[in-house]
């Protein structure tokens, strides 16, 4: 099984770098990135000021047949849908996609200070996170698998950055612990 990485209006191709070698790092699969032609002003929200996930992903299963295995689209832009106010990422259960934004995981979006390191240990966690639910996993109630649900930020920080032992026997191909 193949994990592919699209950027979509996403813009650190240094994030991007580290975050394949991470993945690399904790998966057998081999880890590409894509370029999928997707204009996402079709999916903005005036009223909201925000991009539809949802529909999103939906566009995208029409151009991924050829792709084996998992699809993780990565973005800038703020996304949700419609019964929350954001969500960092959203994924098919048992699905092949998945989407991520880092938005809201820059550091400067609440305090105005960049930290990059701590950006891709955030993104990390929500890239595993998204391809958990995408092998079939919900969320997990112990606060050190990275498959607890995050409502905010200061979530995200405080779960772990791998899947507990029971998530993790659920992936076949995650190697790291």
């Amino acid at each position: 099984m193949e994990i592919f990485l699209a950027p979509l209006k996403f813009y650190s191709n240094v994030l991007l770098e580290r975050l394949v070698k991470e993945l690399s790092n904790r998966f057998s699969s081999k880890i590409h990135v894509i370029d999928l032609k997707v204009n996402l002003d079709d999916f903005f929200s005036v009223d909201r000021r925000q991009y539809y996930s949802t529909q999103i992903i939906a566009e995208v299963i029409k151009l991924t047949d050829e792709y084996d295995g998992k699809v993780i689209l990565l973005t800038d832009v703020d996304i949700f849908v419609p019964a929350l106010t954001f969500v960092f990422g959203e994924a098919q259960l048992n699905g092949k996609h998945s989407i991520l934004s880092v938005c809201r995981l820059h550091e400067e979006f609440y305090s105005g200070i960049s930290d990059e390191n701590l950006l891709l240990e955030r993104t990390v966690k929500e890239a595993l996170h998204e391809l958990g639910h995408n092998f079939g996993l919900r969320h997990c109630i112990d606060w050190d698998c990275v498959m607890h649900s995050s409502n905010g930020v200061e979530e995200v920080d405080i779960k772990g950055n791998t899947y507990c032992r029971k998530c993790r026997t659920v992936i076949g191909d995650y190697k790291y612990y």
